[in-house]
């Protein structure tokens, strides 16, 4: 590990949270040593690269109201932030919860008392928002286990990375507030190993492939995402596994994990993820097919209702064992059944 990266063994054990008692209210401090070969940068930035499992917004509260300081002082978010500084981060006691635990059952595949790896079935949400306050992910976590971290707010808890609704597979999910750091920096700095599987439609020109485009939010319609100069920079590579007449099966690695990034990028292309409603998988597809094939097609979208995409390997350095972890969820029931009509396919 590079000295000046804060994802280094020493930045993890120079990280440390407790617990004090402040008013009768419980705070969790987190502490971060610039490494003297650090670049100068923005206290916010910073904080956001680092922190990533907290949005900026909340970041940028945190240091408005002073519950970040630098050297002992409190800064604004645009302090300019220099090596051999210090970087305390007091996260503001929770306020009394509002998420109720329910006794939903989970797919644990993994857990020690630091963290838990789950295996999500499509069809879940993974934390309350407007529209869905019970039945998530988080209120099944809370049934699970009495303690998660709190690093990514009151309405994450635990929360490393997400999954879209319709999209199944493997999460982690952290139970203290170092291990969920250490997963998060893991997360931003590209060195926790995604790999996933969908069905697409029709068979990519390059059957291996890589996809490189910023991906920003769409100012016509906040819930969904679209590939902007101005965005993120998102990259993601693609195998084809298993090439059909309508469809292909492929194999997908992620170097960013951005919103929709995989469901965008392969729509991008003229490929859409098969069945996604969002992004031009349900029909945008069946023009210019002969009867047969478009008959085919209409028949298998009335079949499968969500997205073909499924989170399947997962893999990262415990934070505190320091140990290599992976992990492998099978291919869901319905993928199979796709897979088997697209295998004896009439056309």
């Amino acid at each position: 590990m590079d000295s000046d990266d804060f994802s280094g063994r020493k930045a993890v054990d120079r990280c440390r949270c407790y617990r004090f008692c402040m008013m009768n209210m419980i705070q969790r401090v987190i502490e971060l040593s610039v490494p003297e070969s650090k670049e100068k940068e923005r206290l916010d930035l910073l904080l956001s690269r680092q922190l990533p499992s907290v949005t900026r917004a909340r970041l940028k509260r945190m240091i408005d109201e002073g519950f970040v300081t630098v050297d002992g002082r409190t800064r604004k978010a645009g302090h300019t932030v220099r090596p051999g500084e210090r970087i305390e981060v007091r996260f503001p006691a929770p306020e009394p919860a509002t998420l109720e635990p329910e006794a939903i059952p989970l797919n644990v595949i993994y857990e020690d008392p630091n963290l838990l790896v789950v295996d999500k079935p499509a069809g879940m949400v993974v934390h309350p928002a407007f529209g869905n306050k019970t039945g998530t992910l988080v209120n099944a976590l809370l049934h699970h286990s009495a303690i998660l971290s709190q690093v990514g707010g009151e309405s994450r808890p635990g929360l490393v990375h997400r999954l879209d609704k319709d999209t199944s597979g493997l999460l982690v999910v952290a139970k203290d507030d170092v291990t969920h750091v250490g997963l998060a920096r893991q997360l931003s700095e590209r060195k926790m190993e995604r790999e996933y599987r969908a069905v697409i439609w029709g068979r990519p020109r390059k059957l291996i492939g890589r996809i490189e485009a910023p991906l920003a939010r769409s100012t016509k319609d906040r819930t969904r995402m679209v590939v902007n100069s101005e965005g993120k920079n998102a990259v993601t590579h693609y195998s084809v596994l298993e090439p059909f007449s309508l469809l292909s099966y492929i194999m997908l690695k992620l170097e960013t994990g951005r919103t929709h990034q995989i469901r965008v990028h392969m729509a991008s292309i003229g490929h859409p993820v098969f069945a996604d409603a969002t992004y031009g998988g349900r029909g945008k597809q069946l023009a210019g097919l002969s009867k047969e094939r478009s008959q085919f097609a209409f028949t298998l979208l009335k079949s499968y209702r969500r997205q073909m995409l499924h989170a399947r390997t997962l893999s990262f350095i415990h934070p505190i064992r320091k140990e290599l972890m992976r992990f492998e969820a099978p291919i869901p029931e319905d993928m199979k059944r796709l897979l088997s009509d697209l295998r004896n396919a009439p056309v």
